[in-house]
């Protein structure tokens, strides 16, 4: 959500948005699965999170981004879009590559035992499946961004490498090294496809993280049911109850922090930055205000 809603939202609603999410939200829809619930019950599979984490962050992000509307000056009144690049690709590539090491920790702690050699080897498998999407994912946004655009784009090989490790989330446990692979590849070329498609529908994602977290969150269930280890049906139905679950509750809470705080800050606040207003520090001291002034 931080990064779907940011340059725009007020940071103490924003905090508190998160608590609930994490503490309420996140937990009862969790227990469907994990905590052996009815989801559980049917043979709904989501090993590390791709609907159960990443698909509800990207539901609430999506509500959020809806209630709370874009960026001043993204969408022009024709209906053209605006780009607003980032202010740091280098810190971004480090970002994402922080997130690529952390992501073995996150697939393959979920194998939850470490304390016999057949636990070590399905962990091994985790490690190796996810490392396979996020490559295949990476190289696949390149190749798209190739064809599409005739230059590589940086910021979709990003999230391509971030799309293919949210795909493969669901089912690194059970799906053989090529096929991850595959999965991978189709999350990094369903993230190249859909953040364009979002600026379309005039739903400002400042990262892509709607389409990193819930376009391939909800493809990577999709691929469990579909390359033979789970039950389709089942996964469908996992998917669409989550999200409907996390749209009604999430909705709610983003129209009351709304028109009781407010969530948006000014248009002059935005202008200045919210790093200067909300923290009172500037992030790009060089380029700020100061500097100009100086």
């Amino acid at each position: 959500m931080s990064g779907t809603l940011a340059e725009r939202i007020k940071l103490w609603p924003f905090l508190i948005f998160v608590i609930v999410l994490t503490a309420i939200i996140y937990p009862i829809q969790g227990s469907w699965t994990w905590g052996g619930g009815w989801l559980a019950e049917m043979g709904f599979s989501d090993f590390a999170g791709s609907t159960i984490v990443h698909s509800v962050g990207g539901w609430a992000a999506v509500t959020g981004a809806l209630i709370l509307g874009a960026r001043k000056g993204k969408y022009g009144p024709d209906g053209r879009v605006n780009p607003m690049p980032g202010a740091n690709l280098p810190l971004a590539t480090l970002g994402t590559f922080i997130l690529w090491l952390g992501w073995f920790g996150f697939n393959g702690g979920s194998q939850l035992a470490l304390g016999s050699a057949l636990d070590a080897t399905a962990m091994a498998i985790v490690f190796t499946n996810t490392n396979l999407a996020a490559a295949g994912g990476v190289v696949a946004a390149m190749l798209m961004t190739q064809i599409m655009y005739k230059k590589v784009d940086l910021t979709m090989a990003l999230n391509g490498a971030l799309a293919g490790l949210v795909s493969i989330t669901a089912g690194p446990d059970l799906t053989n090294h090529f096929m991850s692979i595959i999965i991978g590849g189709i999350g990094g070329i369903l993230v190249v496809i859909a953040i364009p498609l979002l600026d379309k529908l005039k739903i400002d994602d400042v990262v892509g993280a709607i389409s990193v977290h819930l376009v391939a969150g909800i493809w990577g269930t999709l691929a469990v049911g579909i390359f033979g280890a789970g039950m389709l049906g089942v996964q469908i139905i996992g998917i669409v109850s989550i999200a409907a679950f996390v749209i009604i509750t999430s909705s709610i809470v983003w129209l009351v922090l709304k028109y009781t705080m407010g969530i948006r800050v000014s248009e002059e606040d935005e202008d200045i930055g919210l790093d200067m207003v909300e923290l009172g520090l500037e992030a790009y001291p060089e380029f700020g205000r100061g500097s100009q002034r100086s």
